[in-house]
């Protein structure tokens, strides 16, 4: 995610980190030598006069625009769902570990050093750690066992790497240590519901997630729009020739960076797990679920993630 200051005056135009420019260089420059060929033909095609002229695009441009803006509606409607159910797991990462170290009856204090993993209030703590760091990786279809392993008893990790579904995995050891809980009489019944709320929260949360990341915008929808961007920018010089004359070139410029810019747009922000600039930051968001989960037991915690070259991962 871009995180930076609002640029003012001319350096707004001369920003490139973050910007859908890299993406769309090649079409828009491509786009822009036609129009420049056109021009210099004046309209003329092998010797033979296109009269288009301006009203097919006038009809056509409206409805576009219009449904380049349905579209990247709906792509940013995904991408602040997840930001609101990773916001979710923030919280609930939280509570429950508020609840367990509350409702749970232990020996001592909670701390880390008394213990270790062998604290159920602790194991339980520190696996809503692992398991917004095994979410991360599942969403961005990466290797999770590096950030997850200093959370888990060696033997929670090796059986982990037996399920495709890590998160799923770790749900249920949580569910395994409240029914510990409740068979040795350390929580009661009663506030043990409370704790498996957050629990089922949590998983909810990562169903939703596997939800986003399963179901694109159809792809006949988006194929549509991809077609009908690109031939009314390759056909537009055809239409403004007779009307502009030698700024056919810079028009077309400004009308195609906007169409192209829209429809690329769309396209990124409706993945908004991945890499990319302008996709969530979930590494530190997980930095930050790391950091309150480790100081609640007295853990050390690492720094938070800050941006890189105005980038936040």
């Amino acid at each position: 995610m871009i995180v930076r200051p609002r640029p003012s005056g001319f350096k707004l135009f001369l920003l490139r980190r973050g910007s859908i420019l890299p993406r769309i260089a090649l079409p828009l420059l491509v786009n822009v030598l036609v129009a420049v060929i056109v021009t210099a033909a004046h309209g003329s095609l092998g010797g033979l006069k296109i009269p288009i002229g301006t009203a097919p695009f006038a009809l056509l441009g409206l409805p576009l625009a219009i449904f380049l803006g349905f579209r990247n509606s709906a792509a940013y409607d995904r991408f602040w769902e997840a930001r609101k159910l990773w916001g979710e797991v923030v919280l609930r990462s939280r509570g429950l570990a508020r609840q367990c170290q509350s409702l749970i009856v232990g020996d001592g204090p909670v701390d880390v050093a008394n213990g270790g993993l062998d604290d159920l209030r602790v194991r339980m703590t520190l696996r809503s750690a692992a398991f917004a760091h095994a979410l991360r990786h599942l969403l961005r279809r990466s290797d999770e066992r590096a950030d997850t392993r200093p959370f888990l008893r060696e033997d929670e990790w090796r059986e982990m790497a037996e399920f495709s579904n890590k998160p799923h995995f770790l749900l249920l050891r949580m569910g395994a240590d409240l029914q510990e809980a409740l068979r040795t009489g350390r929580i009661d019944p009663v506030l043990a519901v409370n704790v498996d709320n957050s629990i089922g929260a949590l998983g909810s949360a990562a169903a939703s997630c596997e939800r986003i990341l399963g179901t694109p915008i159809p792809f006949s929808y988006t194929l549509l729009l991809h077609r009908t961007a690109y031939l009314y920018c390759y056909l537009l010089p055809f239409g403004l020739v007779d009307s502009v004359g030698f700024m056919t070139p810079l028009v077309v410029l400004m009308i195609a960076y906007t169409f192209f810019g829209l429809d690329a747009l769309g396209d990124e922000i409706e993945e908004p797990f991945g890499n990319e600039a302008n996709d969530l930051p979930l590494d530190a968001i997980c930095r930050a679920i790391e950091i309150d989960l480790r100081e609640s037991v007295r853990d050390k915690a690492p720094e938070p993630l800050l941006p890189v070259d105005y980038q936040l991962r």
